[in-house]
């Protein structure tokens, strides 16, 4: 059976976020909320739980400076070894001081593009892959609210669409997704 989806366009970020507070204490299950920037305030209002985001680039983070040791220790001492500077060569922990900002440089950037990567991957905006965006404008000047008639069973149609039109809504759209 088919879902019905009410997606309900605004022109306004400030708009948005009252009309959504005002539909929440009515006790409307606003889906998602798409927009051109991060609308601060809303994701409290929607009910979006905290990411693990942090925890994902403290992994991120150990994975570079686990690679970033193995690397220079196998590079400077085992493979290849130089004399810079007068410095000694014969172990990695004499060394482990010169090798600190270069450490300190991959496991930043190791954090940095894992959690990149991880965000695009899970907000399924990857690059090359097909984006699940309601609206082409909502990456240009237009706000959506999605709402799903399966999570708002208690609410008609016509009083959905009664609501969202004097919230401020600009246009609604109706869809059936399986």
């Amino acid at each position: 059976m088919a879902e019905r989806i009410i997606y309900a366009t605004y022109e306004d970020d400030d708009v948005l976020k009252s009309s959504a507070k005002k539909l929440v204490s009515k006790g409307v299950r606003i889906a998602e909320v798409f927009s051109p920037f991060p609308i601060h305030g809303i994701d409290p209002i929607i009910g979006v739980k905290n990411t693990r985001l942090g925890i994902m680039a403290f992994l991120y983070g150990l994975t570079g400076l686990l690679l970033a040791t193995v690397g220079m220790k196998y590079i400077m001492i085992d493979d290849w070894p130089m004399n810079v500077g007068g410095k000694p060569n014969g172990t990695y922990l004499e060394n482990m001081l010169a090798f600190i900002p270069v450490t300190f440089e991959f496991t930043v950037m190791c954090a940095a593009h894992g959690m990149a990567i991880t965000y695009l991957w899970k907000n399924k905006t990857l690059p090359g892959l097909p984006a699940s965006n309601p609206h082409p404008r909502t990456t240009d000047d237009r706000f959506v609210m999605e709402l799903r008639l399966s999570e708002n069973n208690k609410f008609t149609t016509e009083e959905l669409e009664d609501m969202l039109q004097t919230s401020g809504a600009s246009e609604l759209d109706f869809k059936y997704v399986k």
